[in-house]
């Protein structure tokens, strides 16, 4: 491929390129640069501001679909014009249908928001590039046929007569300029039926439709199902082929190709000559000795165990590979279990576009039967009817036979080894298939563990993910309870200011609340509470959080809380605000649980003894409806509230946590005559307390 004509593609597909970025590269190319200037100065552009000397001129008189039209085609007719050896045969009819082709793929490439339109051009303008390789490799044999009719007959026919049909010469050509592109792909498959192009690549489409578009002897029935590769009607074509011909006349008239007379040159159908020059056999490719050592194989199974990312383990297992079996080429398509396919990872210096590349694990392919059978499959030609899947891969792979090794582990295939390689080769690596197989089970192995820590690795950023998240709703729903007294607080102290009384408490609780709202948010870098080397007296917490509830809008008139306090104080292994946090959520569920007034304890019942350790015993108890069974047996898990706010339903599964953090204990029953909590927290042993027996009274 002419590098003027890679350089234009790559600045054609760049929608940001510069006018004089494309005339210094058009410049390089006498022949371009003559074209451009003849056309911009032609009586069709020609005005009154008078010639344009200058390349950079001629391209912005010309307009920029105008250049890419121009520059490409006249790069492709300088590469191409050689094979129709001038004076033997009339190309007027080839390059009209060429040219007609060109165009309507790239309006359908617009037309189907295709991204690489030029591209799509280049492809029409090519796809029958492979009957002037046939004209320029066989002469004699061929010219009987270059004006038949370009249809599913002409192929087969030469396929007969020359082992080789148009669309694979062209495919094969283009594809030995190593585009990563599926240019070659769609220039191979343009007679396919269309039943077997639905789900192809869509410039595989796209090519495939423009070629029966351009074709006078398509009938409405062959366009209407050829519609569906891009699901347009047949209206809609004859709209899309109508407007193609004006421009097809145009860019001729600009490449200076004559094109009068072109749908006058007679065709008929193909046909096959009595005296045909069959091609020979294509000769066997040389390969080297075969390393069938079993303990190398085994030394390269320790080699890809030490790798520790993927992509360095997919090269290692390619290289070791091709190493070991002779592969000219090999690709790894590895599984996706979800959607029971494998796809294409294209390692260094492979394709780009066999990320593209997948293929369904189904049965009935040599492809899916191999991974399903954990057997190894060898496709090639030979004539065979092979899938669309298994067509694409020899041709990136420029191969005539294709080794597919299954890549197993504990029964299940993780992905696949597809080598390129002659038809000995294969068939001597058929006979050494549990070689192939062994080699397949240990780099399936390191591919699985690679694969596992990943997961592992995924599954642990998720769950770190999660206890944040629930921590920062932990805090959202937490922080909202000393801000509420703040704002009530701050309506007190309004107040009286007013009347001009002492404010010394209030302003004291608010520094307690904006302290404790400090405190709940440096919590959440901890994910927990932080723990608290001191005791707390209980009493006094419960007396706090009742005095903040009656003297703020907590409390509703018609509900009381009533207190029954041990009179010697019980100190318990926590800090005042998580004791607090405690309270203030129990103490406005059972608020909210008599939105009609009633009575709420609170009470204090001393230490107890559970399994010989010491706890303080509270109670908090309301006398509402109670809850049902299905609502107590989820009580403390995170539930999706009826009441209003993004944190609700948090409550309960905080103090829950609070509670287990402190090493206590917490229950609840509930019937129709109310609810209680009951929380357990462990008692304050003091050091200066006095000894049990000590304090003991003396018995008789």
């Amino acid at each position: 491929m002419p590098q003027v004509l890679l350089k234009l593609m790559q600045q054609c597909q760049d929608e940001n390129a510069g006018m004089s970025e494309l005339a210094l590269l058009i410049s390089q190319d006498p022949g371009l640069a003559g074209t451009v200037l003849t056309a911009a100065n032609s009586s069709a552009y020609h005005r009154n501001g008078g010639r344009k000397p200058s390349i950079e001129q001629a391209l912005m008189t010309l307009g920029t679909d105008m250049v890419k039209t121009l520059v490409i085609s006249e790069s492709v007719f300088q590469m191409f014009n050689e094979f129709s050896r001038p004076g033997a045969i009339d190309l007027r009819g080839f390059w009209k249908h060429s040219l007609s082709a060109a165009c309507l793929a790239r309006a359908l490439a617009q037309r189907i928001q295709h991204p690489h339109a030029e591209e799509a051009y280049l492809a029409g303008l090519l796809h029958d590039v492979g009957r002037l390789a046939l004209l320029a490799a066989a002469p004699q044999e061929y010219a009987v046929n270059f004006h038949a009719y370009d249809d599913a007959k002409l192929c087969w026919v030469e396929q007969r007569t020359l082992q080789m049909n148009h669309a694979e010469a062209g495919a094969w050509l283009v594809g030995r300029w190593k585009l990563d592109s599926f240019l070659a792909d769609s220039i191979q498959y343009h007679h396919e039926p269309t039943e077997r192009l639905l789900n192809a690549h869509p410039l595989i489409r796209i090519v495939t439709l423009a070629h029966l578009l351009s074709t006078p002897e398509a009938n409405e029935e062959a366009l209407a199902d050829a519609g569906r590769l891009c699901e347009l009607t047949v209206e809609e074509l004859a709209g899309l082929r109508d407007r193609a011909a004006s421009q097809v006349e145009k860019a001729a008239s600009m490449l200076g190709i004559d094109l009068a007379g072109a749908d006058d040159i007679p065709a008929q159908a193909a046909y096959v000559p009595p005296q045909s020059a069959a091609g020979q056999d294509v000769m066997q490719d040389q390969f080297g000795e075969e390393m069938r050592n079993m303990v190398l194989a085994t030394s390269i199974g320790r080699t890809l165990g030490r790798q520790t990312d993927q992509n360095g383990l997919l090269e290692t297992l390619v290289r070791s590979a091709s190493i070991l079996f002779g592969f000219d080429q090999a690709v790894v398509l590895l599984t996706e279990r979800q959607e029971r396919r494998m796809r294409g990872i294209p390692g260094e210096g492979q394709p780009r576009r066999l990320a593209e590349f997948s293929v369904s694990l189904q049965p009935g392919g040599r492809l899916g039967d191999a991974a399903l059978n954990r057997r190894i499959a060898v496709i090639h030609r030979n004539g065979n009817l092979l899938d669309l899947a298994e067509e694409q891969l020899l041709g990136m792979l420029s191969s005539e036979c294709l080794v597919c090794l299954p890549l197993i582990e504990n029964g299940e295939c993780v992905g696949m080894l597809i080598g390129s390689t002659g038809e000995a080769r294969a068939a001597e690596l058929q006979a050494r298939e549990r070689l192939l197989l062994t080699f397949g089970a240990q780099g399936a192995k390191a591919l699985q563990q690679m694969q596992n820590i990943a997961a592992e690795l995924d599954s642990r950023v998720k769950e770190v993910a999660q206890e944040y998240q629930a921590a920062t709703r932990r805090v959202a729903h937490e922080v909202n309870n000393p801000l509420s007294i703040i704002k009530n607080y701050l309506g007190i102290l309004d107040g009286k200011l007013r009347r001009q009384d002492m404010v010394v408490n209030e302003v004291s609780i608010l520094h307690e609340e904006i302290d404790r709202v400090g405190q709940i948010v440096r919590e959440l870098a901890n994910l927990q509470p932080a723990p608290s080397d001191a005791g707390v007296e209980i009493g006094r917490v419960v007396r706090d959080v009742v005095k903040l509830f009656q003297e703020t809008e907590f409390l509703p008139p018609k509900v009381n809380i009533h207190l029954m306090l041990q009179s010697a104080p019980s100190e318990v292994e926590a800090s005042a605000d998580t004791i607090k946090q405690i309270l203030m959520n129990l103490l406005k569920n059972a608020v909210e649980a008599l939105p009609h007034g009633g009575d709420i304890e609170i009470a204090d019942h001393g230490t107890v003894n559970r399994d010989g350790k010491l706890y303080v015993e509270l109670s908090l108890r309301d006398n509402g409806p109670g809850m049902p069974q299905h609502v107590l047996a989820g009580l403390f898990s995170p539930v999706k509230s009826t009441k209003p706010g993004a944190n609700r339903g948090l409550g309960l599964s905080i103090v829950h946590g609070l509670v287990s953090k402190l090493n206590g204990m917490i229950l609840c029953r509930s019937n129709g005559g109310g609810t209680t909590f009951e929380i357990l927290l462990p008692l304050r042993t003091r050091t200066d307390a006095p000894s049990a027996a000590a304090a003991a009274p003396d018995t008789l």
